[in-house]
């Protein structure tokens, strides 16, 4: 790779899959024009679709992965150009070990779900692969935006291809469930907007000069956003506070994750879309809302997120969303509405660790965004398989499926497993590290989600058994053929990183840890210069030793809260402060 292609490593990785979209699109319209064709055959559109988001895969594993230093807390890969600079807006993009763990996650799906795809879609195939490459450009470039106005952009830019691939290739209710989709989210990202410009005008109030960059680059000589201070309540309008300015940030997240009353549009898009659609969906979109309240809602209104009422409701709507979601999911009927439920109840864990406000559980929570994200999305897979073989996805029509279909009923189990949480496989590391820091923020707390690994364990296990086991009463179960190579391909990608991050997540613990330690140690920060120390009581003297006995212990300095997880830190966190604390 030369020189320039390294320094844009992360433009390349993102533009790639639009490019090639657009390449495609221009491509057809050529041929379309001198030969009066059709357009490209469908069977290329495929074949270019799959190789470009390969390629993409195979750049973000060497070019960024392989480039990433975990040993560094902050962003690396930085690009940095002016866009609109007398607005304050740049193209500014870089990635730490949080967003490079979900472009990870992005560029894996994305082949595997294309490949899956690859004869589940009859009609409009060239639009399909198209809208499926400018997804993936809108979630890569969300998750490396380090200017707001440009994560705005990337923000809503990814509504527009889910939006068609719902409303075009789902199911018989596909244009409400569309619009239901795309109406719930554009509300919560109005108010985001909103706040957004306040912030943007606070900034502009202490720094004297627009900018809308998360963080300013050294020798800037600018004031990024996370610099700029944001009013408690009583110290001035009530719509410049953090309060206020937080909720309106966290309502957008919450309905993007989404957290429970604001979930009703999942289970509807979920089982209107089509198979790769329903992927993409949980694997990844669902993310922009956990990764949003890390990456901007934290940092920016750390006074705010970590008081009680707000700690208090996340804790609340986290716990109703596990134990409510594993309620409902046990009464469907509809395998597909199963596991769109279980995804409300696993995200509820991850919103109790990144609320824990501490090391472990939010590193948990970056961990299980992963976790959830492979497991759930190879679950749609294995359901879209059953569906394209017998066009229902009602539990009462299958029983037995286990004997025409082994090799499927195998990994269904491997993969069903791992959503449960079972050691050993990934989903366990992720709750366990969820649990450990949820219990050291709230015991009771803790105690009560563990309630919903029991309620996964008890739905998931009874659908699996009504549809894997027993007799084969239903005639057409009797002649279904099991997974052929294409589908074994697939489902061999998903499984694997499942259980090896279940043996072995120490690589991704290394990468994650050092960057939830700097959001920490932000919010730690900003809530210092935020909230003035009160005077501090004069020292008493301390007496003096008489001689020959040992001088009398200092009195104890107040600890912080991040002193009391210090024990509990691995090792690559032990490391990553040290490091941070030689560099500082």
């Amino acid at each position: 790779m030369g020189p320039y292609f390294d320094a844009h490593i992360i433009s390349w990785v993102t533009f790639l899959p639009l490019g090639t979209g657009l390449a495609l699109l221009a491509t057809g319209a050529i041929a379309s024009f001198l030969l009066s064709s059709p357009g490209l055959p469908a069977t290329l559109w495929r074949a270019v679709a799959l190789a470009s988001s390969s390629l993409t895969f195979l750049l973000s594993l060497v070019g960024l992965w392989g480039r990433f230093d975990p040993e560094q807390s902050g962003f690396q890969l930085i690009e940095h150009m002016p866009w609109l600079p007398d607005y304050g807006i740049n193209y500014f993009v870089g990635v730490d070990g949080i967003s490079l763990v979900l472009v990870m996650l992005t560029t894996f799906l994305m082949p595997i779900v294309l490949l899956a795809s690859w004869n589940d879609i009859g009609r409009s195939l060239r639009s399909y692969v198209f809208f499926m490459l400018f997804l993936e450009t809108g979630m890569i470039g969300a998750f490396v935006s380090l200017n707001l106005f440009q994560f705005y952009v990337f923000w809503e830019v990814m509504l527009i291809p889910m939006y068609f691939i719902i409303g075009i290739w789902g199911g018989p209710r596909r244009v409400y469930a569309a619009l239901k989709f795309f109406m719930f989210t554009m509300l919560g990202s109005l108010l985001m907007l909103v706040a957004l410009l306040v912030v943007y005008r606070l900034n502009f109030e202490q720094g004297g000069a627009l900018n809308l960059d998360l963080v300013s680059l050294p020798g800037s000589g600018s004031l990024g956003l996370l610099d700029t201070g944001v009013p408690l309540l009583g110290e001035a309008p009530w719509w410049k506070t953090q309060f206020w300015l937080f909720a309106a940030f966290a309502l957008a997240f919450a309905i993007k994750v989404p957290v429970v009353p604001f979930h009703t549009w999942l289970p509807d898009a979920h089982v209107e879309a089509p198979t790769g659609g329903s992927v993409i969906l949980a694997g990844v979109l669902l993310k922009m809302g956990t990764y949003g309240f890390v990456r901007f809602a934290l940092p920016l209104f750390p006074v705010a997120a970590s008081g009680h009422f707000f700690v208090t409701l996340a804790f609340t709507l986290g716990l109703v969303g596990i134990v409510y979601g594993s309620l409902v999911a046990m009464v469907q009927s509809d395998i597909k509405k199963l596991v769109a439920y279980s995804s409300v109840a696993h995200l509820g864990f991850v919103v109790l660790g990144i609320f824990a406000l501490n090391v472990q559980g939010l590193t948990g929570g970056v961990l299980q965004m992963v976790n959830h994200g492979l497991s759930t999305g190879a679950l749609f897979l294995l359901v879209g398989f059953l569906y394209e073989r017998r066009h229902t996805r009602e539990i009462s029509a299958f029983g037995g499926i286990a004997r025409p279909m082994p090799v499927y009923a195998a990994m269904f189990g491997i993969v069903m497993m791992s959503s449960v949480g079972l050691p050993a496989l990934n989903g366990f590391v992720g709750e366990f590290l969820i649990l450990l820091g949820t219990f050291s923020a709230n015991a009771w707390v803790a105690v009560i989600a563990t309630s919903g690994v029991i309620l996964a364990a008890c739905y998931m296990l009874w659908m699996y058994r009504r549809v894997m086991f027993g007799e084969v009463d239903v005639p057409e179960n009797r002649g279904l053929i099991d997974l052929g190579w294409r589908e074994k391909v697939v489902m061999v990608a998903m499984i694997v990183p499942i259980i090896w991050i279940g043996l072995y997540p120490g690589p991704l613990l290394r990468v994650i840890e050092p960057s939830v330690m700097e959001v920490l140690r932000q919010m730690d920060e900003r809530i210092a210069a935020a909230t003035p120390d009160p005077s501090p009581a004069p020292a008493e003297p301390s007496p003096e030793a008489a001689p020959g006995e040992a001088a009398p212990p200092a009195a104890p300095a107040t600890a912080r809260p991040s002193d009391f997880l210090a024990p509990h830190l691995g090792e690559s966190t032990r490391l990553a402060a040290r490091a941070a604390a030689e560099r500082n």
